[in-house]
């Protein structure tokens, strides 16, 4: 697969933003305001289009989202939603220098021979930052592609586990500088970190985490642990699920739907991580603990 060099003719969004504002300090004597610069988190839109063999180019999805891994969160998202079934799919990825919003578009070059039904668009696919992908057309589109069951996988200590987000943490480059952006990390069962992805959008950084697999030839990601920084949505097990993900933990809780999905994938979903613990809604076997099970209330 190709990526085509950056287009010079036009400046690159950084992932932050410069903005003059007034910090109010309250206290018992009064408000106290100050002129301060701060850092904001950049959102745009990005266009995802798919060229295929004959040369057409299709619109699939329109996302708000952080610039940067911009041909990852391509991938990944396409990957996600089965429109490609791997790498080997992907002939080039590049920013479309015709469009009047450069780096806002970007084109997905299909490998030859390898089919595209512009039909499966009736899906209606619009995502933002807030929800994911919204205005879909049936419930089965909303379902997304059926992912094969997680056998075995990755077992982890609970002790590892629960160290995670203070880890996921110290990796946030632009979360530190703005507090507006979620993530998804990869790690491996010893709590080394892979990989992370940060966004404005939670699903946007999930595509963003599994397009760089993708991209590297490493999925499934059966040996690894997946983490997110919010709370965990079906749509984000859907993701994890189809990246072959056996053990998807968040920070904050789970839909019940992300908990049933979860459970028919076979995988491994924690929910309410950090410290001192957390809760384990399914396939528990794969959490390994020194200390022994208390059993009830």
């Amino acid at each position: 697969m190709q990526n085509d060099p950056t287009p010079p003719r036009a400046t690159r969004r950084g992932s932050t933003v410069r903005r003059r504002i007034e910090r109010v300090a309250v206290s018992p004597e009064g408000a106290l305001r100050r002129s301060r610069d701060d850092a904001l988190t950049t959102e745009e839109p990005l266009e995802i289009r798919v060229l295929g063999t004959d040369g057409v180019a299709h619109r699939v999805a329109v996302t708000m989202r952080t610039p940067g891994a911009d041909f990852e969160l391509a991938a990944g998202f396409l990957y996600g939603e089965g429109l490609i079934d791997g790498p080997d799919a992907v002939r080039a990825i590049r920013y479309c220098t015709e469009a009047e919003q450069l780096y806002n578009v970007v084109n997905v070059a299909l490998a030859p021979g390898v089919p595209f039904d512009s039909s499966s668009l009736a899906r209606n696919f619009y995502t933002t930052s807030s929800c994911g992908v919204c205005g879909k057309a049936s419930i089965e589109a909303v379902m997304g592609p059926a992912c094969a069951r997680v056998a075995g996988g990755v077992t982890v200590d609970a002790e590892t586990l629960v160290g995670l987000p203070a880890r996921l943490r110290e990796a946030q480059a632009v979360f530190e500088r703005t507090g507006g952006l979620h993530a998804a990390a990869q790690f491996t069962p010893e709590g080394e970190l892979v990989r992370v992805r940060e966004d404005v959008g939670r699903h946007n950084a999930m595509d963003k985490l599994v397009g760089a697999a993708l991209l590297a030839g490493e999925l499934p990601l059966a040996e690894h642990v997946v983490l997110v920084s919010g709370r965990t949505s079906f749509e984000l097990v859907q993701k994890a699920a189809r990246a072959g993900a056996a053990v998807l933990a968040g920070v904050s809780a789970p839909s019940s739907l992300a908990v049933e999905l979860a459970e028919q994938a076979g995988m491994t979903l924690a929910g309410f991580v950090r410290e001192p613990g957390f809760n384990i809604y399914t396939g528990g076997e794969r959490i390994a603990s020194r200390v022994r099970e208390k059993v009830g209330g």
